[in-house]
């Protein structure tokens, strides 16, 4: 699933769980209970890839950070 975001910049984010198209296995990071995360920027500067716990993702709070 695709989600946009905007940060406290004003840029504009899109995000989609990495390998999601191959398998949940392939998506999910060995050994935790979290998986890939693709965002970029609009713009299209550099992509940044994140891990994300499944918790995060269930509450739908994956995408909220602190400074």
């Amino acid at each position: 699933m695709e989600r946009e975001v905007t940060d406290s910049e004003g840029i504009t984010w899109t995000c989609i769980q990495a390998l999601s198209g191959i398998s949940d296995d392939a998506a999910q990071v060995k050994g935790e209970d979290a998986y890939w995360v693709v965002c970029t920027p609009s713009g299209g500067a550099a992509s940044v890839r994140l891990m994300v716990y499944s918790t995060a993702i269930q509450t739908n709070s994956c995408l909220q950070t602190s400074d």
